[in-house]
């Protein structure tokens, strides 16, 4: 995230950034123990990847890997097509190895991803609050600097409750599970056994040199024969790397993790890697996150010079560094190399402190002059061999069209998405194509035209078109027709052949996707290169006479149904502006890949009269153009309107 930072304070021209992540917010785990013991809310110890992006001006790709293609250079996620690229850059983090335990995978709650984790405490949270006499029994397994963190926050967290509700503490019954004799092996002994102290002073069940060998539902066994009953099961053991790593060819440690030089390289030439995911092959460290923080600026830098064709420069990681350890009470333990004190409250402070300095970074982003940030590969890189090259002016010639080779090679992929064309009421469509897309209307149907254009909401083309698609079949669906075809008219931003293809390719394959569902093929459609990235379709569909729906059937007495919540105009308004949260967004989205389809079918059975599609004039816009057709009058219970969350607080922030 340091090095997005950075090129976003530093932009190179001719670069186009993509950030891969499976969320829009990232835990911040300096502050992740303190989050637990309940002395920060969500969004003081998680980073906004979703504004982070925009101030980088890189492309947002919420999607999990799940392989790498090293020779072709792409990344393949689950849900999306491949994403090329010229350099990678891996920086995911480890995860604990539950899978080499029988169980654990299936009854117990992984440290990370984060967001799973928090997902299943804050349910706990929940259910303590609620049900504070009953008595519950957690369980961690792992004995390193996060599982004792993790044990010390949440006995805190939880101790208060019981408090507040007046309710004996010993209704919490914590143990921790831990292989080797003494916690903590990476840190120096007097810290090991303060902390064990101050986990036995809490009543915190140490179970040390007990390898846990099954777990079971609600029941952990370890190798001694001991056996354990639990509620939940933490686990927090030894961080692994996920099986695609080694799969993907690149050169790893025996724990899988990546290898690379001190130029944070690994053994292919184009892929970086950094933090808990690599191994520096002359330098192995802890997987700290100091050490991952401090990779930050060597990453950019050399990321910087190989795409500019300059040597990169070496980095040596320091061999000792200090470590704040929360005990989940407002104190910590201050620690580097044998040294060591604590528990203290101003130790807390001080590593609240440095916690928050760090975020502050993050949650204010400095504004950035217009065009000063811009990303778009119209610009000239500085001179070098490297991947940036300077771009001839651009030819406005033929409408300014994307090239015959590069939408020829589009199309031949989409054609391999899309269903092949069995529908006669297609005459001519992609798979012959000509001048122009040609159909036939059936006898005694009707034929329902609309088109939709629009600027790039969000910066991920494959969103982008899946998004529009289904605005653009909502008319279609308004008017209670049927989609028929699509024609697609696509602006795509001036770049290299290949970053052209890739966009256009990324485009057309979320509409595809949309499209396909709908049983409505694209039979055609006109693409030009522009300054923004810009995407549209015109929509055909058939509908009986008896079935078409119109703004003017509304009748007296009828009741008006929203099948959506509202307020996706304000919130993409206030993320233009860097004042949206990113869980915000990510709901508006949810809701525009949600189609119409369904709703109105089920509008149509229950003999709805009217209809119409609120999008860019909003409720009020729509909904005075149905009261002027129908010539009633219409009264609206304001508290009976959804909205998605985050709408409110935009209006009142004036994003409307």
């Amino acid at each position: 995230m340091r090095s997005l930072r950075m090129f976003g304070m530093k932009p190179l021209p001719g670069v186009r950034l993509t950030l891969i992540t499976s969320a829009s917010d990232t835990p911040y785990s300096g502050m992740l123990p303190g989050h637990i013991a309940g002395f920060y809310s969500h969004d003081e110890c998680h980073i906004d990847l979703r504004s982070l992006a925009q101030f980088a001006q890189a492309q947002l790709y919420i999607d999990s890997v799940i392989n790498l293609d090293s020779n072709n250079k792409k990344v393949l996620c689950a849900n999306r097509p491949p994403v090329a690229f010229d350099l990678l850059s891996i920086d995911i983090g480890s995860t604990p190895a539950t899978n080499r335990v029988p169980g654990a995978v299936e009854y117990a709650i992984p440290a990370k991803p984060v967001s799973q984790l928090l997902a299943q405490w804050n349910q706990i949270v929940d259910s303590v609050t609620a049900t504070p006499d009953k008595p519950i029994c957690l369980g961690i397994v792992g004995g390193g600097a996060g599982g004792v963190e993790l044990a010390l926050s949440i006995q805190s967290h939880l101790h208060q409750i019981l408090k507040a509700a007046q309710q004996p503490l010993n209704n919490l019954e914590l143990h921790l599970f831990h292989s080797d004799n003494q916690l903590m092996p990476h840190y120096n002994s007097w810290v090991r056994r303060r902390l064990e102290e101050i986990l036995t002073q809490r009543g915190v069940n140490l179970h040390l040199g007990e390898t846990v060998c099954a777990v079971q539902p609600h029941k952990v066994s370890c190798k001694s024969g001991l056996k354990v009953e639990f509620d939940h099961l933490f686990w927090v053991t030894q961080a692994s790397a996920p099986a695609w790593i080694k799969a993907s060819g690149l050169a790893t440690d025996k724990q899988g993790f990546i290898q690379v030089n001190d130029s944070l390289q690994s053994s292919h030439p184009d892929i970086f890697a950094a933090g808990d995911i690599a191994t520096m092959v002359n330098y192995p460290r802890p997987k700290a996150g100091v050490f991952a923080v401090r990779q930050g600026r060597p990453l950019f830098e050399n990321l910087r010079r190989s795409l500019l064709g300059k040597h990169s420069k070496l980095y040596q990681p320091q061999k000792q560094y200090l470590s704040l350890i929360g005990t989940g009470d407002g104190k910590a333990i201050a620690t580097r190399g044998s040294f060591g004190f604590g528990s203290s409250h101003l130790l807390w402070r001080w590593k609240d402190w440095i916690d928050r300095k760090f975020m502050e970074r993050f949650n204010n982003l400095p504004e950035m002059s217009r065009g000063a940030g811009e990303q778009g590969s119209r610009g000239q890189g500085d001179k070098g061999s490297g991947i940036i090259q300077n771009l001839t002016m651009r030819c406005a010639g033929c409408g300014s069209k994307v090239g015959s080779t590069v939408l020829e090679r589009v199309l031949h992929r989409i054609k391999q998405e899309q269903p092949s064309c069995s529908d006669n009421d297609i005459v001519i469509g992609l798979d012959a194509p000509d001048d122009a897309a040609v159909v036939q209307v059936p006898a005694g149907q009707l034929i329902v035209h609309t088109i939709d254009y629009f600027r790039a909401l969000i910066n991920d083309p494959f969103i982008f078109g899946q998004i529009s698609a289904n605005h653009c079949l909502s008319d279609i669906f308004a008017m209670g027709a049927v989609p028929q075809s699509a024609l697609a008219i696509a602006t795509i931003p001036y770049a290299l052949e290949p970053k052209v293809e890739e966009t256009l390719y990324q485009l057309l394959s979320g509409a595809v996707k949309v499209l396909n569902q709908a049983k409505s093929p694209l039979v055609g459609g006109h693409t030009t290169e522009g300054a923004e990235l810009s995407f549209g379709l015109s929509c055909n569909g058939l509908v009986h006479p008896d079935k078409l729906l119109t703004k003017g059937g509304m009748q007296p007495g009828q009741v008006l149904i929203l099948t959506k919540a509202l307020g996706t105009g304000t919130l993409f308004a206030a993320d233009m502006l860097r004042q949206a949260k990113g869980r915000w967004i990510d709901n508006a989205v949810a809701s525009m890949l949600l189609s119409n389809q369904a709703a109105a079918t089920c509008l149509l059975q229950h003999k709805a009269t009217a209809c119409t599609d609120v999008t860019g004039f909003g409720l009020l816009g729509h909904l005075i153009e149905m009261v002027q057709a129908s010539h009633v009058a219409v009264e609206l219970k304001l508290e009976a309107i959804a909205l998605l969350a985050g709408a409110s607080e935009t209006v009142q922030k004036g994003n409307c």
